[in-house]
């Protein structure tokens, strides 16, 4: 599996393009913004994109994947606990000053360990709640795509619709229960491994 970071929009999201360079079969993750970005990239390795994820329905995450599904005609997935916050992308931007188009209906809800295949890429989902009702972390072999659940040093804030900080709790520690060389690739920010968050970040004393 090759992985393309892009990072989109004025809160910097991580975009991720996850591809099989053999059959270019591809799945983008969380397109917040800037959705010409994302195409760009997908052009230029001639790549075939048949599922949108959504890590979470905020929309940061989300404000870009009108016009993909639109270009690409990728199936737009994302867990069910998320759809209020997800048919509400258009206001909540809004409300941050922000103008986003409003996303179609999922195609697909997504449940807990369920696979995600492209090609020879797999992904497992993995709910991890706390963020927002129906966060999701994806699981590969060495790798976790944590969206808003764990970044380098922290966490999700929890103080929005939806959010729990004992919910996210449970969800970080099945992040950091994974071997300690796993490589997490975050909403935000710079990637780091399951080692380094146990030494680094400041949630692991609320535990």
């Amino acid at each position: 599996m090759k992985v393309e970071q892009i990072v989109v929009g004025p809160l910097q999201v991580n975009c991720y393009v996850a591809y099989d360079e053999k059959s270019l079969d591809a799945l983008v993750i969380d397109p917040g913004d800037e959705p010409d970005k994302i195409l760009k990239f997908i052009k230029s390795k001639n790549l075939k994109v048949s599922h949108i994820i959504c890590t979470h329905a905020h929309f940061d995450h989300t404000g870009g994947i009108a016009v993909l599904r639109e270009r690409t005609g990728a199936k737009v997935t994302l867990h069910i606990d998320d759809l209020e916050i997800y048919s509400r992308v258009e206001s909540q931007g809004a409300i941050w000053g922000f103008r986003v188009v409003q996303p179609p209906h999922p195609d697909l809800f997504l449940r807990d360990g369920e696979e995600i295949m492209a090609g020879e890429v797999k992904l497992t989902v993995m709910h991890t709640p706390g963020h927002s009702p129906g966060g999701i972390c994806l699981v590969s072999d060495g790798l976790i795509f944590t969206g808003d659940t764990v970044f380098a040093g922290s966490i999700g804030r929890t103080d929005f619709y939806g959010g729990s900080i004992d919910a996210l709790k449970v969800s970080f520690k099945k992040v950091l229960s994974f071997p300690p060389r796993t490589k997490l690739l975050p909403g935000h920010g710079n990637w780091t491994t399951v080692e380094d968050e146990w030494q680094q970040n400041f949630f692991v004393h609320e535990l």
